[in-house]
């Protein structure tokens, strides 16, 4: 089965690190983030994927220039113009000749989703489409699901308004689900998306399969992040510090590829990236350190995110997720909280 990666976004949430660097190629712990989905998928037998590029596609092809990353084959589908998630999915297929049922992905989302049970439900249930749920406390940013017992779905509100009733979990529960961007589609899907015009494939095509009573679920309570914000994206490196995905090589909570860490810096549960400098007096806490950044004597990094380049000077201070685009340089004695630079107009994402 041959999966479809979306991963056109503009990352506007994400800004300033996305600035010049797609979402999707961000560091986790070392490794672009879109590794660790391919490596998921490898390991549930998918071996062929498509890549569906917008913004700064270029990234991708030359980060991987042979064709394959990690174990994965990879075709691309560029975009001219942005067509929706439903658009983007049409688009890709045709473009790569798929015309059986395939898999799709939203390529910011790390999960440990069992694809093998997402694949064998859609395989008995007939359903001309088959969507992994997620439960959450709040469903008010993603797509709020209800389902039967049996997983067929009975309605689909994406982005619903806070506050709204949860949606009842096939298996019972006391959470409501939303959907987790894992889908498994028939080409019939695709018939139903229109060629010529943008078009979600949350808000308009599986609210009429949902219609058309041909619409599958599987409740997944397993690992599952957005990794969209700020706090999501430093969630999923502290959570492979943590131990609760399968993780790389971490010591003490701490993954640290440089050698240029004074012995009277304190580091704590962080990440820091290779041919970094951290001086004398120096805290770093529950936070991502880029490639090749410096933190001056006594400067404090806690919960908060620097790009590659990053300078930060003598005694400054940065908390509650502040975030610092790549080669910026922050100020001795600055305090920083919450705030990102460069700042920037923020707007969803596409």
């Amino acid at each position: 089965m041959k999966a479809i990666l979306l991963l056109g976004g503009f990352g506007t949430r994400l800004r300033p690190l996305t600035n010049d660097t797609p979402k999707q190629m961000l560091p986790v712990c070392g490794r672009p983030m879109i590794e660790w989905v391919c490596e998921h998928l490898h390991s549930h037998g998918i071996d062929d994927i498509v890549l569906s590029l917008g913004y700064r596609a270029e990234a991708f092809t030359v980060a991987y220039p042979r064709g394959r990353i990690g174990q994965l084959a990879y075709q691309v589908a560029v975009e001219p113009d942005p067509r929706g998630t439903a658009g983007a999915v049409r688009f890709a297929a045709e473009a790569s000749g798929i015309t059986d049922t395939f898999l799709v992905l939203n390529g910011d989302v790390l999960t440990d989703l069992d694809v093998d049970a997402l694949a064998s439900l859609h395989a008995s249930s007939g359903a001309e489409a088959t969507i992994a749920l997620q439960p959450v406390v709040d469903p008010s940013p993603y797509g709020l699901v209800a389902a039967d017992p049996s997983g067929r779905v009975l309605s689909f509100s994406e982005k619903p308004d806070p506050g709204s009733a949860p949606a009842a979990l096939p298996r019972g529960g006391d959470r409501p689900t939303i959907s987790a961007g894992t889908y498994v589609l028939t080409s019939a899907v695709l018939d139903r998306i229109a060629p010529d015009r943008p078009v979600s494939i949350e808000r308009e095509i599986f609210p009429q399969i949902v219609a058309d009573g041909a619409l599958a679920a599987l409740v997944a309570d397993s690992y599952w992040l957005d990794t969209g914000t700020p706090q999501q994206y430093l969630a999923a490196n502290l959570d492979v510090l943590a131990g609760r995905r399968a993780a790389a090589k971490v010591t003490d909570g701490i993954s640290a590829a440089s050698d240029g860490i004074h012995p009277d810096a304190q580091i704590r549960t962080s990440v820091i990236g290779s041919g970094c400098e951290v001086g004398p007096g120096a805290v770093v806490q529950r936070s991502v350190v880029g490639d090749g950044c410096r933190l001056a004597a006594g400067a404090i990094v806690i919960d908060s995110v620097l790009g590659a380049g990053a300078v930060v000077g003598a005694g400054a201070t940065l908390c509650d997720c502040s975030v610092i685009g790549s080669g910026e340089r922050v100020a001795p004695g600055a305090v920083l909280r919450a705030q990102r630079q460069p700042s920037s107009e923020l707007v969803s994402d596409s």
